[in-house]
């Protein structure tokens, strides 16, 4: 079985923190029956050696973060732990994190996230007075988030734009694979941004919701992400404790590829009917 030494740490950009490089995501818990099921399910990712864990207050309607509080009683102080809200006026995120905490079972989350920031309209009422903002950095000061940060997967100009017009993002998530470059790029437009600033970068939508995986191998898929110059940590909706062995796996062994290896995946994974970016694949991004 694979543990925790397996697993290697990075430092989280200019939070300073130690974490791991995959993440167990939150999305997927769906997958599974009911709340004690996928709470089950976190604790074995736990046991494996994850010890990042990222959620958001609408992922199954709530019940994901209270999976995650089931799951992690006990541990929660051994893990860096996530949540985001889609709400975008002050009073609304404040009621969202309090909920998120009371179900996550913790008097703080290690990062919270302004949620799916898809245009300038977003941008204008998280920054705006009474914006998402402002509860934000209370929270912070507060204690009851170590860092903040914004999440999306529409526009990469939109999070170009984000971290240009507010320099205290501590961490960004965005969707980073091998077919990316083709449509909207978020590793050309947005990634350099992040690195140039020395945020936290999150990535997500590693396999391309499976669709790479037509073309590419699962470890393929991760050490491509992973290579990227500023990615700390992919973040893996694994629905399986085999699914995250074979990413433990994958990263256990990891080893940044040349940029022969990167152009040659890149060229692969637009290979092949559905896989194109912008089209089957990238159902996600906004369409232009």
């Amino acid at each position: 079985m694979s543990t925790a030494r397996d697993i290697p740490t990075t430092t989280f950009g200019k939070t300073g923190v130690k974490v791991s490089i995959i993440a167990q995501g939150g999305a997927r818990m769906d997958l599974h029956p009911d709340i004690q099921t996928a709470a089950a399910h976190v604790r074995r990712m736990y046991g494996l050696g994850v010890t990042y864990f990222d959620c958001a207050r609408g992922y199954w309607g709530g019940r994901s973060e209270e999976a995650y509080g089931i799951g992690l009683e006990g541990v929660r102080k051994n893990v860096f732990l996530s949540t985001k809200t889609l709400k975008r006026t002050a009073p609304e995120v404040r009621q969202d994190l309090e909920t998120s905490l009371r179900l996550l079972n913790t008097d703080y989350v290690d990062l919270w996230q302004v949620h799916a920031v898809r245009n300038q309209d977003d941008i204008d009422k998280i920054l705006g007075p009474g914006g998402a903002l402002e509860a934000f950095e209370a929270a912070k000061k507060a204690g009851k988030c170590r860092f903040i940060g914004f999440t999306g997967h529409d526009d990469p100009e939109t999070h170009a734009a984000l971290l240009k017009a507010y320099d205290k993002w501590d961490t960004v998530m965005m969707p980073l694979h091998a077919a990316d470059h083709a449509y909207l790029s978020f590793e050309q437009i947005a990634l350099p941004v992040a690195a140039e600033r020395g945020v936290g970068v999150q990535a997500i939508k590693v396999f391309g919701k499976a669709f790479l995986l037509r073309s590419l191998s699962p470890t393929e898929c991760l050490r491509y992400v992973l290579s990227l110059p500023g990615v700390h940590v992919a973040v893996c909706g694994a629905g399986t404790e085999g699914q995250m062995e074979d990413n433990i796996r994958a990263a256990a062994s990891f080893k940044k590829m040349t940029a022969e290896e990167m152009a040659d995946v890149r060229k692969r994974a637009i290979a092949g009917a559905g896989v194109y970016a912008g089209s089957t694949l990238e159902y996600w991004k906004k369409r232009v």
